[in-house]
């Protein structure tokens, strides 16, 4: 049943918030009937941090990440090690992975896994511009840190195939002490963390 407004700019507030993922209409009318409770400068300063990130964030033009700048900062550090790329789901997987403090090297983001049953294909995810990083011949290792389920393990398989013709370039994933079914924004920063430091090759997974 549809709730009554007494006040269209109430209802047009719940119905933005509510689109918000996990945000039903209930919470979103709490989360406005707060914002209306709070000084104004408080609603204010949310309303410009929300158009300010629209308007001013940017995805890096190397790794895909999120930025402020035509180039990330990691992407952009001389203290990263640019020959080693870690490749990832989303930036939530950098953030994660950025937490263990354990990896030194720079990011590729895909922005998503293979998945045919949600319509996303090899050609909706940033693959080709993975393959362009890698042939352009500075990269050594590539670790495929995807989440441990079918879908990340199809779409790991079919990043090796397409990155099979660069031979010298080592290809691994993180050990097993992420759980089959886990994402890695659900990891822990200490099994997180392990697992790059115990990657292992790709091409071990065959015989398990």
């Amino acid at each position: 049943m549809q709730e009554e407004f007494a006040s269209t700019l109430l209802e047009s507030a719940v119905t933005e918030l509510s689109r918000l993922p996990g945000v039903g209409r209930k919470t979103a009318l709490r989360l406005a009937l707060h914002l209306l409770r709070r000084d104004e400068s408080e609603g204010v300063a949310l309303g410009e941090a929300i158009i300010n990130l629209r308007k001013n964030i940017r995805y890096c033009s190397v790794c895909h990440n999120i930025s402020e700048t035509e180039v990330c900062p990691i992407c952009g550090s001389e203290h990263r090690d640019h020959h080693t790329v870690c490749v990832v789901e989303s930036v939530n997987d950098v953030m994660s992975i950025e937490r263990t403090r354990q990896f030194a090297g720079v990011y590729h983001v895909l922005g998503g896994v293979i998945s045919p049953m949600d319509g996303i294909g090899p050609d909706n995810l940033e693959i080709d511009s993975l393959v362009e990083r890698v042939s352009a011949g500075d990269v050594k290792e590539v670790i495929l840190a995807l989440g441990a389920t079918m879908e990340g393990d199809t779409t790991n398989f079919y990043i090796f195939r397409k990155l099979a013709p660069f031979g010298e370039v080592k290809i691994t994933q993180l050990a097993r002490g992420v759980a089959v079914g886990n994402d890695l924004e659900y990891t822990d920063e200490i099994t997180l963390g392990r697992s790059l430091l115990q990657r292992t090759l790709f091409t071990d997974s065959f015989g398990s």
